[in-house]
């Protein structure tokens, strides 16, 4: 898979949840002859030694240094994986105050090709700040998972297109995936009666170009939103791999989120493909 030889898998361990983002990231990188990072995040909580007591310092040390142990033994588990696999890896943690860690992690991210990270469980979340960061700090895509996916494949590939600058810079990042895609769908949804060309047929020969026959879908929008439209268009074909340019904007710099992209972020059809 051409273009695709760096990656950057990220991971939060506050928590006993097996992260999907290492085992997709992993499966991703043999198949593409990749090069991974495995970095583990860990949140840092910081008292205010005047107010907290001896006792409340040491129980907040206590937990920093159990979450830490945490990421160090996930990390050190995904290098003996990426070893099993054959997949050259650097496994790695920090652990840092949130906006640390969001910053160093963005830095991290544009010094590869492609991030992956798993579904933030919440809007105000540190996964969500350091998937924020990621991608409107780095200049690279990422690939967000839903909950339980852990395996690559490419039968199908589906980009939401509405013919936005955001959609076009989704659609070339993602070119190395849409051409090793089986089948590949440009999917638009459009308001009900509106009588328009299919947005997707100026891109179409661009894609052709480069090798990749792409079916056009012009789909009246239905009573639950774009969001939804394109939710069950996914779920119809059985999309393995959603491209879709991200109309987000960090709630920590409190601008407000963009509709298709934080409904998909807050419950995945298939993994997608981001970027800004």
């Amino acid at each position: 898979m051409e273009g695709v030889k760096n990656l950057l898998v990220g991971f939060t361990k506050d928590d006993d949840r097996t992260s999907c983002a290492v085992a997709y990231g992993l499966a991703l990188a043999q198949e593409a002859g990749a090069h991974v990072t495995i970095q583990g995040v860990s949140s840092k909580i910081v008292v205010a030694q005047p107010i907290a007591s001896s006792v409340a310092q040491g129980l907040v040390a206590d937990d920093n240094r159990r979450r830490l142990a945490l990421a160090e033994a996930a990390a050190e588990a995904a290098r003996r994986d990426a070893a099993a696999k054959g997949v050259p890896c650097v496994a790695q943690t920090v652990q840092m105050r949130l906006t640390d860690a969001a910053a160093v992690f963005g830095r991290q991210a544009r010094l590869h090709d492609l991030t992956i990270m798993d579904r933030p469980s919440d809007l105000l979340s540190f996964p969500r700040a350091l998937l924020e960061e990621a991608l409107f700090a780095s200049g690279r895509p990422a690939i967000v998972l839903p909950e339980g996916r852990t395996d690559f494949r490419l039968e199908h590939v589906m980009v939401a297109w509405d013919g936005s600058a955001r959609a076009a810079r989704a659609l070339n990042e993602a070119m190395p995936f849409l051409r090793a895609a089986e089948s590949v769908s440009l999917v638009a949804a459009s308001e009900k009666g509106k009588d328009e060309a299919i947005p997707g047929s100026e891109i179409a020969p661009h894609l052709a170009r480069h090798g990749i026959e792409a079916t056009l879908v012009d789909l009246p929008v239905g009573a639950g939103g774009a969001a939804e439209t394109l939710r069950q268009q996914a779920q119809v074909r059985r999309t393995d791999l959603i491209v879709m340019g991200a109309f987000v904007h960090s709630w920590w710099r409190q601008v407000t989120l963009g509709g298709v992209t934080e409904d998909f972020l807050e419950n995945p059809p298939a993994p997608l493909f981001l970027s800004h």
